[in-house]
């Protein structure tokens, strides 16, 4: 291994400059240049993600890295010889019995094969967290009227609760909050709750929660100096694509947010690969295209590499496509018009020495092979070279539950990240507030009405006998006759009391 440079392998075709065997290298210090690997299914690509991420292990450079398949987590193992691969070491002069694994820690953000990975809702954002809810333009209008009453109100959303909490409080206070933030309808509420019921059925409840991940604890490295590989268990997130590409791209943006600018080092801080890429862009919305984009332009002078894992360059935007200038392909296989059209811009993104023809090479290259183009010193892409990629020392293949069972008792980070945090929040805050208003409006009650209170009268007052013994004279006699009656008898009644 030279100097600053990781040993990809060695040149199979190079007629400019005659026969032999000539290795290939990535210059570290452009490592924070963004890459590419790619190929079709069984070519070797993971077995080519588990060696470069060996390799800058080795030069003290932690690496992140997303398991989909099961099977990189034998890069924490010591591999064994193999006939093929003791050619390849032996071609490149290197010894066929150091075998050794790198400095692993396993994660899952199930918690169950790793230490649980998990994000607050309010780091995740509205834009991140609409995306991983399918929501249309509106409702994602809504969620973000939600985050902004909360940060207005100084309410923390930390977990899924919190954030529904906050969306039934929008919703009874829609009225009030339409001069502020904009129309709140109850339609929109309704279908984000819906969502947020089948975003918890999907396990991504797990995701939301303290002790958030430090992304300080993916950038270690061992006592001898080796870059702590961090291995994502993704066999079963795999299965939520959503869930998997938008954990992918919050970490992508949490890196790009908190770490200090440093300009190009002599070796990356941090290197992140991330396997099935397409994921991560399959039905995103253009803005989001757009951010993802500005941060991979951006991050590199924060000391970050990402390495894109996909089966063909086309699955990437040409707009991020552009932004990776390490580039390992594999073999494309061309059965179809379409995959034909994907061997010829696959070939034409490579700079050739007119040597040997790429695209026909992309279509000929055998398990393990590959073309290769990286970044020279200056900064200008080397000319593209047909490789046979050097093997990795750690084993090839999964380790075993045990194994990894072993390394998780062991780790550092166990006792940190075990068991969950549920401080004071939005949920709390707002149940403590609709007490308190229940409390007060009970108090403002009127007082309740006497147990035996005086009936009212009904009906028509009764009369007193001698109203009724003057109204009957006064009928007999006559109106002023019968008046003057009443009035002599009434008089001399009075007089003699």
């Amino acid at each position: 291994m030279a100097e600053n440079k990781i040993l990809l392998g060695y040149a199979t075709q190079d007629k400019a400059r005659g026969s032999g065997v000539y290795p290939v290298h990535l210059n570290l210090k452009r490592a924070n240049r963004h890459g590419l690997i790619a190929g079709a299914t069984g070519t070797g690509k993971t077995v080519t993600l588990q060696a470069l991420a060996e390799s800058f292990s080795q030069q003290g450079v932690p690496v992140f890295l997303a398991d989909v398949k099961g099977d990189i987590s034998g890069i924490s193992q010591a591999g064994k010889p193999h006939p093929k691969v003791n050619e390849r070491l032996q071609a490149l002069g290197l010894p066929t019995d150091r075998w050794r694994g790198c400095p692993t820690v396993f994660w899952d953000l199930y918690g169950k094969q790793g230490h649980p990975v998990r994000a607050t809702i309010s780091d995740m954002g509205p834009v991140l967290l609409s995306r991983l809810m399918g929501l249309n333009e509106t409702q994602e209008g809504v969620m973000n009227i939600a985050f902004a009453v909360a940060d207005d109100n100084g309410l923390l959303l930390l977990d899924l609760k919190d954030l529904r909490a906050m969306l039934r409080h929008v919703a009874e206070t829609a009225s009030a909050l339409n001069n502020l933030y904009g129309n709140v309808s109850a339609s929109s509420i309704g279908a984000i709750q819906r969502r947020l019921l089948a975003l918890e059925r999907s396990g991504a409840k797990k995701f939301f929660g303290e002790p958030m991940l430090d992304l300080h604890d993916l950038m270690r490295v061992d006592a001898e100096g080796a870059g702590v590989v961090n291995v994502l268990v993704a066999d079963r997130l795999i299965q939520e694509p959503a869930v998997y590409s938008t954990l992918l791209l919050w970490l992508l943006s949490e890196l790009f947010e908190n770490l200090p600018e440093i300009g190009d080092p002599d070796k990356p801080k941090l290197v992140l690969f991330f396997d099935e890429a397409h994921l991560m862009f399959k039905d995103t919305p253009k803005a989001l295209v757009e951010k993802v984009e500005q941060v991979v332009r951006l991050i590199r002078s924060k000391g970050v590499g990402v390495y894109f894992i996909t089966q063909s360059p086309g699955d990437i935007p040409d707009t991020v496509l552009a932004q990776l200038a390490n580039r390992v392909q594999h073999a494309l296989r061309a059965f179809t018009p379409k995959e034909q059209k994907a061997v010829r811009v696959a070939a034409q993104t490579f700079r050739s020495d007119d040597s040997f023809s790429v695209q026909d090479a992309i279509g000929e290259m055998g398990v393990g092979e590959a073309l290769v183009s990286t970044l020279m010193a200056s900064g200008a892409p080397s000319m593209v070279r047909r490789t046979m990629v050097k093997p990795p020392v750690s084993r090839i293949g999964a380790a075993s539950k045990a194994e990894v069972y072993e390394i998780l008792m062991e780790s550092p980070l166990a006792e940190k990240y075990a068991s969950t945090i549920d401080r004071e929040s939005a949920f709390e805050k707002l149940a403590q507030r609709a007490e308190a208003a229940a409390q007060a409006a009970a108090q403002k009650k009127p007082p309740p009405k006497q147990a035996h209170a005086t009936p009212k009268p009904r009906g028509r007052p009764r009369q007193s006998i001698a109203e009724t013994f003057a109204k009957s004279v006064v009928r007999s006699l006559g109106g002023s006759a019968g008046r003057a009656l009443v009035r002599g008898i009434l008089g001399s009644l009075f007089k003699g009391s």
